[in-house]
């Protein structure tokens, strides 16, 4: 399996900074989406270690790891990269008065052969795209996500809701977090779209359908989604991070020897 990737971030039309972090590593197949929170500036300082010390850390490991390390110690592995980010993102935040309180929410997925590991904090979301049906595959970590598995809202009146951005869950602000990990079978052409609140608040789930179909470049599909966010009002950040898997063992080998011949 082959992957390719494309990640973009914008300000939005309301802020007047971004606290969006996005991090692609091609060759460790890592991609990571942060959304900050926190005082001024404080938020994208939270985001962005996350994004750096996370990227760095799975490419490090991943790379002394040899050819074919096992699943379940890639996750093990993502989830002590995450655990320290959580302790320095935490520590910045204490020893730093005009830090304080910053946090971030994550969604981080590692791409290992035909496997994707898919960790996340927070409302940060990933999609997948397989045969034209667009499926949410995280579930928020969010006040109005508990209200709803607790029957006492449905997902119509929580798209409503002027709660929408409350997690309960954030990397950065306490000791101990709770990632949630989850591990997927990637079928060929699958399009993963890993994106933070700003563009899921803008954008309903059957556009954001219609959207992520449309036949065009991987790049100009990242620009139609954060053009469309914020043409609906871009009232927060938004970052995307697009993955396509493609069945590319033996056209890249057949490549491979055709540049080599030349």
């Amino acid at each position: 399996m082959t992957y390719e990737f494309t990640a973009r971030t914008d300000k939005g039309r309301v802020r007047s900074n971004n606290e969006d972090a996005v991090a692609v590593d091609r060759d460790a197949q890592v991609a990571i989406l942060a959304d900050g929170m926190g005082g001024y500036n404080a938020g994208e300082v939270a985001s962005g270690m996350a994004t750096t010390f996370i990227r760095t850390e799975m490419a490090r490991w991943l790379a002394q790891a040899g050819a074919s390390p096992q699943s379940t110690d890639v996750r093990r592995a993502l989830e002590i990269c995450v655990e320290n980010a959580n302790h320095a993102i935490l520590g910045a935040s204490l020893s730093n008065p005009q830090y304080a309180g910053m946090g971030t929410t994550l969604v981080v997925a590692v791409f290992h052969g035909s496997r994707l590991i898919l960790g996340h904090i927070g409302d940060s979301r990933c999609y997948r795209l397989r045969d034209g049906a667009l499926q949410q595959i995280t579930r928020d970590h969010s006040w109005l996500q508990e209200q709803v598995d607790a029957g006492l809202l449905t997902a119509q009146q929580a798209a409503l809701s002027s709660n929408r951005n409350l997690v309960t869950r954030a990397l950065g602000v306490e000791p101990n977090v709770l990632m949630e990990v989850n591990e997927f079978q990637v079928a060929p052409n699958d399009l993963f779209l890993l994106c933070s609140d700003g563009l899921t608040d803008m954008v309903s789930d059957s556009d954001l359908a219609e959207l992520i179909r449309a036949p065009m470049p991987l790049e100009e599909k990242a620009t139609l989604l954060i053009d469309t966010a914020n043409a609906n009002g871009g009232r927060d950040n938004v970052s995307v991070l697009l993955v396509q898997a493609a069945a590319g063992g033996k056209k890249r080998g057949l490549m491979s020897r055709l540049l080599g011949a030349s």
